[in-house]
């Protein structure tokens, strides 16, 4: 015996990958993909139209609106469905965004079908699956919280990986030149380093930033 009809919207801009979930998840009774949607913007507006359980969320659309983004969206409203992110990326520059905005679970698309059925379920009861890689690297987050970047230092390193200067960084993130050097201070203290390159270095081999 199943449980009720989850209903389910799938939003990755990648229509093969759209078609193997559908394919895993409507081999299950209890699982239906009501709506799929190609863009970030195109999953919000449908995650409000109230048929929805459970989004399946990618993390990257490209230049527009992210998947964490939409998960902000998404989850501010009131009823709003849960978001459970499916994606390639597990470092912490992809996690902890994703997970702020409210998503309720975290996988990896090489999951086994039958993981992301189970999570799917997970999520629609309002509980939290998280993938072992991602579950792994919270935990030594909280263990050792010097090395823990805000998600505004993530952003900052990031750019700096990207190669923008100081300026353009402040110009990216609409913040003064001076607050850049004070966001680069604290990276280099949390990291134990004292130039740009080995902080990029340092975080990437953490898995604190995406390169």
């Amino acid at each position: 015996m199943t449980g009720p009809l989850i209903r389910l919207l799938l939003a990755d801009d990648h229509p093969v990958v759209r078609a193997g979930l559908r394919a895993v998840l409507e081999t299950e009774p209890d699982l239906e993909v009501v709506a799929e949607a190609a863009t970030a913007e195109e999953a919000v507006a449908r995650a409000g139209v109230g048929d929805i359980d459970v989004v399946l969320m990618d993390l990257q659309f490209g230049r527009a609106m992210n998947g964490a983004q939409a998960t902000a969206e998404i989850t501010a409203r009131p009823g709003a469905p849960r978001v459970l992110i499916v994606t390639t990326y597990d470092t912490d520059a992809d996690t902890l965004p994703a997970i702020a905005a409210g998503a309720t679970g975290y996988l990896l698309k090489d999951a086994p079908p039958e993981e992301i059925a189970a999570a799917v379920r997970t999520a629609a009861a309002g509980r939290t699956t998280l993938a072992p890689a991602v579950a792994d690297r919270l935990v030594n987050r909280l263990r050792d919280p010097r090395a823990a970047l805000t998600p505004r230092e993530t952003e900052v390193l990031t750019l700096v990986a990207g190669g923008l200067s100081n300026q353009a960084i402040g110009a990216r993130l609409y913040l003064t030149e001076g607050t850049v050097k004070s966001h680069l201070a604290r990276i280099y203290a949390k990291l134990g380093v004292d130039s740009r390159t080995a902080a990029v270095a340092a975080a990437t081999q953490l898995g604190l930033i995406r390169r």
